[in-house]
């Protein structure tokens, strides 16, 4: 368990809305652990050095720091053989601890596990069309496929991409182009958006509206905003959802236990955590 303050902060892109700090503030303030949060926004900065941004936060005695799109991948690479054996071989961390050693965590894994197996426990995951194949998607499709996916067909602009994130999963996925889109949807029983569509920034659907209504579950990774035109077509259309929030909560929660060494109590925080909806 860790008695000093905990300094950490998440660096990304256009994330200047994110509740990442404040959820983690009310987490250590229950905890009774003194906080500090400094948020690093890439947007704009075309010169950005990640490597050399990590390495500044690490020599001015931060704890760690989270990183969301698009530096998933580069800090899986930044930690190395420092990765946590049960997500080493997925090649993206949204959670990297400083020690002796960077070690590199995806807390993306781990609470898309819980929020499924809390939220969607009734729902049978069958065959899933999945949007995006970049750092969250490299989380939940091997998460999707550990919770029995029969099947998870994946596509992304960059399609070689897409093969990567298939042949990472396993025999259950594989990868078509953006044109084979629609009929997958079609025929899915669920519909995953891993891609950035449908953010403030890139508004509209990563799958067509009028395909949507013959599956039985979606989840957006998307959280802010919460209303996305994704997920409301899926609500209108009666499928259950999992929304980018509630994975949030789940998510936000083994992030807190990476970052402090404390079990973090569940039915306690959950309630707290709600409170961080956007609106």
């Amino acid at each position: 368990m860790t008695t000093g303050a905990i300094r950490t902060g998440l660096i990304g892109e256009h994330i200047s809305q994110t509740r990442f700090g404040r959820a983690m503030e009310m987490m250590c303030d229950h905890a009774g652990l003194p906080f500090e949060f400094g948020l690093i926004d890439s947007t704009d900065r075309p010169l950005f050095d990640f490597a050399a941004a990590v390495a500044d936060l690490k020599d001015k005695g931060w704890t760690g720091t989270a990183v969301t799109h698009p530096y998933k991948g580069d800090a899986a690479a930044l930690a190395g053989e420092g990765m946590s054996d049960d997500v080493r071989n997925l090649g993206a961390a949204n959670s990297l601890r400083f020690g002796e050693v960077i070690e590199g965590f995806n807390t993306d894994f781990t609470g898309f596990l819980s929020a499924w197996r809390h939220e969607m426990s009734e729902c049978q995951i069958g065959r899933v069309a999945m949007a995006g194949a970049g750092g969250v998607a490299r989380a939940l499709a091997p998460a999707l496929a550990q919770l029995g996916a029969q099947e998870i067909v994946i596509w992304d602009v960059d399609f070689l991409r897409a093969e990567s994130l298939a042949e990472l999963t396993g025999p259950a996925a594989h990868a078509v182009k953006i044109e084979g889109a629609r009929e997958e949807v079609l025929l899915a029983d669920g519909l995953a958006n891993c891609s950035p569509v449908g953010m403030d920034h890139l508004p509209g659907s990563a799958f067509p509206l009028d395909a949507i209504g013959s599956q039985t579950w979606a989840f957006d990774a998307i959280y802010m905003p919460m209303k996305t035109e994704f997920l409301e077509q899926c609500r209108n259309k009666g499928l259950a959802t999992l929304s980018g929030f509630d994975f949030f909560r789940h998510m936000i929660l083994d992030s807190f236990e990476v970052f402090t060494g404390v079990t973090p109590d569940r039915a306690e925080l959950m309630p707290r955590l709600e409170a961080l909806q956007p609106r």
